[in-house]
């Protein structure tokens, strides 16, 4: 089987945890940005976390996934989103960009300021209310054409220095995949070291990620409140991606791993989104008590829960 006919061909959806507020923060999503809506909200009930709701979502075309499940895990700008404001693409791109930090900044907290800098006419970073954070930015239209949202990571701490290391690694690990831009720090622009990356894209299955390391002083790293879900349609596919990727035994747990960067990623079978939008609540309460109990996902398994054998 090629990997185009197999779920990464549906590309790779960041996934974010929220105490309470998955559905708050997906209308607000949808009301800030183009081509955005919920498509579903689907109750999980008795999890560890007590009763869950999981909220599937778009944001200007890019899927993502929400859940509400208690304040186990605090957002941070660890992973932000880039979202491209391409005036080819949107004739009011300017107006269109400061509008949207206007309702991200309600409740929000500017990381960098709204304005002009060396790399783009208009950029801002901001933490909006619920905690994750949005890199605002005039796209300069001569580049090549990227997604309008793009996930990004921001490699710091004993992790600064490793962006480079870990495109490479992520794009040995997805077969579909495509290296972008690499712009490394010059002299003179300390703490940042020469040589590290600057900024730098890449594409995994049909998803875009951008990878950047900084030296400056913060107090994040990667964690689970923003984890990637990588959707398979084979048992082997799992057993691949969990491989590759797994890279802390103790974090495994119901699909999640943890790979050597921290970053968390959810290998999924693209079934259980089915079974859980499709199934009757018998079957979905059946199949969320069997997946409760795994590390990694065992397809069969999964199917025999949700037919009740």
């Amino acid at each position: 089987m090629s990997m185009h006919q197999s779920g990464l061909d549906r590309g790779i959806v960041p996934h974010l945890w929220f105490d309470k507020e998955a559905k708050e923060a997906a209308e607000l999503y949808s009301s800030v940005f183009p081509d955005s809506s919920i498509n579903s909200v689907t109750p999980l009930n008795d999890t560890p976390s007590g009763d869950a709701s999981l909220v599937s979502f778009q944001v200007w075309g890019q899927p993502f996934m929400a859940i509400s499940a208690g304040p186990h895990f605090k957002l941070n700008p660890s992973i932000s989103f880039f979202a491209h404001y391409d005036p080819s693409r949107e004739p009011k791109a300017r107006e269109m960009l400061d509008e949207a930090w206007e309702k991200l900044a309600e409740g929000g907290t500017p990381l960098m300021p709204l304005g002009q800098y060396p790399f783009s006419e208009r950029f801002g970073w901001i933490q909006d209310k619920f905690g994750v954070s949005w890199q605002l930015i005039l796209t300069n239209p001569d580049g090549e054409p990227r997604p309008p949202i793009i996930p990004s990571l921001l490699f710091v701490g004993a992790n600064c220095g490793k962006a480079e290391e870990a495109r490479d690694f992520y794009l040995s690990v997805f077969r579909d995949s495509q290296p972008g831009e690499l712009v490394r720090y010059g002299p003179g622009m300390e703490p940042d070291r020469e040589g590290d990356v600057m900024f730098s894209d890449f594409r995994l299955g049909s998803t875009w990620f951008t990878a950047m390391d900084s030296a400056h002083d913060h107090s994040f790293q990667f964690n689970e409140a923003i984890s990637f879900v990588v959707r398979c349609d084979t048992q082997e596919e799992i057993d691949f991606y969990w491989d590759k990727l797994s890279a802390v035994p103790s974090a495994e747990q119901c699909g999640w791993l943890k790979d050597r960067y921290g970053v968390s990623w959810q290998i999924c079978p693209s079934a259980m989104d089915k079974m859980m939008a499709e199934g009757t609540p018998e079957q979905r309460v059946r199949v969320t008590k069997a997946f409760l109990k795994m590390k990694k996902f065992d397809l069969a398994e999964l199917e025999r829960a949700y037919r009740g054998d």
